[in-house]
């Protein structure tokens, strides 16, 4: 009997592919540095019994049908916004996830967003690269303290409630908004303190998102929300894209309702609005949230536990349309 094919849409933790490679064939799409094309993951997916893909790759219907004896949509996400499970899963094609495991990867960089659209580090960085050096007590590049302001958390989930504990190393207050208030005990813990929404957007110097992506969330902070904030407040999100109305952001951050934003995310990734490529007040990273060497590998682990579940003819233990097997 022939071996299993694997495509592989991107680079993973090369310990992770050493695993399946005694088991199946593996093909790797070696470019790490963009999206890979629908066209060229059609073609990959035809040639593969098994398909490991990352957070970015669009397994919509055209992408499963390239290959009608697909046996599985292994992928290294939490939610599978990207996936057509429906699809799938009328095919009999299991499609597996991960846990949730990016909680403190996410946090840190979140907060190093906070910490570098405050105190002007990029600015800083190109200025001195370009030979600027304005001095150490100069106005130039004087930005926005951070030890004792207020850190206003949308959505007080796992990593809203790791942004709580490294504000509290920053001597922060924390308010925070979500539809399901913290119990007492952990809000007191974490030294939380419950506002609604509209109340948190007025009084937080800093405004970190961190909700689920819903029809309730979508497009969450617009106008009316940027209107409600200090001009001197910074918004942050690490979550997803489409919780900003992009074209809103743009019009605060032009009009000075708001002093900047930090963002790993954004509504049409990978697209972003041309006008915030230009604004000095604007930090932006392409959605490096678990970008964490020791995070990534034991992601890819994760995955071909899922993989080797599917060689072996085993349910994979992070099946999310489990109806399948039945």
């Amino acid at each position: 009997m022939s071996r299993l094919r694997i495509f592989v849409t991107q680079p993973i933790a090369e310990s992770a592919l050493a695993r399946l490679r005694p088991l199946a064939d593996v093909e790797v799409n070696a470019d790490s540095s963009k999206l890979i094309s629908k066209a060229d993951l059609c073609a990959g997916v035809a040639r593969c019994d098994v398909l490991l893909s990352l957070l970015h790759d669009r397994i919509d219907k055209d992408v499963i049908a390239a290959n009608p004896n697909l046996r599985a949509i292994n992928s290294m996400v939490i939610t599978p916004d990207h996936i057509d499970v429906a699809e799938a899963t009328r095919r009999k094609i299991p499609v597996t996830n991960i846990p949730a495991i990016v909680t403190d990867a996410t946090a840190d960089l979140c907060f190093g967003l906070l910490l570098a659209v405050a105190r002007r580090i990029v600015e800083g960085d190109k200025l001195f690269r370009g030979g600027g050096y304005p001095g150490s007590q100069s106005n130039h590049l004087a930005g926005a303290a951070v030890a004792g302001k207020t850190l206003g958390i949308v959505g007080a989930g796992r990593i809203g409630q790791a942004m709580a504990r490294r504000a509290g190393g920053f001597g922060m207050t924390v308010i925070y908004a979500d539809p399901r208030r913290v119990p007492e005990e952990q809000e007191r813990r974490l030294g939380m303190t419950y506002r609604p929404l509209d109340d948190v957007l007025r009084e937080a110097d800093f405004i970190t998102l961190h909700p689920q992506l819903g029809p309730d969330t979508r497009h969450l902070i617009g106008a009316r929300e940027f209107g409600l904030m200090k001009p001197s407040a910074f918004i942050l999100n690490t979550s997803r894209g489409p919780v900003i109305e992009e074209a809103a952001l743009v019009e605060a951050l032009q009009t000075k309702k708001i002093a900047g934003a930090g963002l790993d995310v954004y509504e049409n990734e990978p697209s972003v609005a041309p006008a915030l490529l230009t604004m000095p007040n604007v930090v932006l990273t392409p959605h490096l949230g678990s970008a964490v060497y020791e995070l990534r590998e034991g992601m890819a682990h994760v995955v071909v536990d899922n993989v080797i579940a599917v060689i072996e003819g085993r349910r994979p233990p992070n099946c999310i349309n489990p109806e399948i097997y039945a």
